[in-house]
């Protein structure tokens, strides 16, 4: 069905998206779908056309090849930024960043637990200034 296209246009070869355009012999023949690239002694890369006459599949190589690379280098970085973000936001919080949520949770009760203690502790201090100058002062 593509050979009829041969030694016309590639216009008029591509409009069949089974087809293959070869501009260095002029052939039109059906696109060797089970390989992904057309073989060397169909058509060289820098000749072929598929799809659109204006990219051959050399470019089409090059430049899917530059913006896949682009897409997984920009993946790489997002993924790099977000655990940055996130193991700076556990340290500031106060949590190791590879700890286990049960020890987190058992120091966090212990350190409430020393400050309600030295509270209390102050508290009682302070009570006692307060009884001492109101005896020194005889406001009691």
């Amino acid at each position: 069905e593509c050979g009829q296209y041969t030694n016309k246009s590639c216009e008029e070869c591509l409009k069949n998206v089974t087809c293959l355009w070869c501009a260095s012999s002029g052939r039109c023949v059906e696109y060797p779908v089970r390989r992904v690239l057309p073989r060397a002694d169909l058509c060289e890369l820098r000749s072929a056309r598929w799809g659109v006459c204006w990219v051959n599949f050399e470019a089409l190589i090059i430049a899917m090849s530059v913006v896949g690379g682009t897409i997984l280098v920009a993946l790489g970085v997002c993924c790099c930024c977000c655990c940055k973000k996130k193991s700076k936001k556990q340290v500031s919080e106060g949590f190791p960043v590879f700890s286990e949520p049960d020890k987190d949770e058992e120091r966090a009760a212990r350190e409430r637990e020393r400050r309600r203690v030295r509270q209390e502790e102050r508290r009682a201090e302070m009570k006692s200034r307060h009884d001492e100058i109101r005896r020194k002062y005889g406001t009691v």
